[in-house]
């Protein structure tokens, strides 16, 4: 049996990355309308003198645009280091797949003991894999004892470990 490798469709921007991205947009304009405000106070207070206040009053507008602007940042690289990890993830499931693959055709199992086997390796109880099968749990628990003569291994959790191990 071989095991489905191929890449999966890249999915569109999910709803939280949306809705940061709005929420940030949102903040930008909110922080350009009081960085103008102040600046336009300023402008108008010049010929009347420019109090604490005025130029607290745009302090806290620029430091309102500032961290908008990091913010911006550090969601941009969030969404980076995600989509990396994304690619890493389907990276180490097509090297699982090829790893099983791979030692199923050194053990030379036959497509019936493949098919047991990823289901054993998926963790699936023997009634499970008979019903998936639609074969007698005799019939799986005779497979998976062939199974496990081959890699010379004598449990599902055993089988299981060999391909986290070559995967470490």
């Amino acid at each position: 049996m071989i095991v489905n490798t191929e890449p999966k469709a890249r999915a569109t921007p999910s709803r939280k990355i949306t809705l940061a991205v709005a929420i940030i947009v949102l903040q930008a304009f909110a922080a350009t309308f009081f960085v103008i405000d102040s600046i336009d106070e300023v402008v108008l207070k010049a010929r009347e003198g420019i109090t604490t206040e005025v130029i607290l009053e745009c302090l806290i507008a620029l430091a309102l645009l500032a961290g908008v602007g990091i913010s911006a940042w550090l969601t941009r690289k969030l969404i980076v280091e995600a989509r990396r990890r994304d690619e890493a993830l389907a990276t180490a499931k097509g090297a699982l797949a090829d790893v099983i693959n791979l030692r199923f055709q050194e053990w030379n199992l036959s497509s019936g003991e493949s098919e047991v086997a990823l289901f054993a390796i998926k963790g699936c109880s023997v009634a499970e894999i008979a019903q998936l099968r639609g074969a007698a749990t005799g019939t799986v628990r005779s497979q998976l004892s062939q199974i496990y003569a081959k890699p010379k291994v004598t449990s599902q959790s055993m089988l299981v470990s060999l391909f986290i191990e070559e995967l470490l």
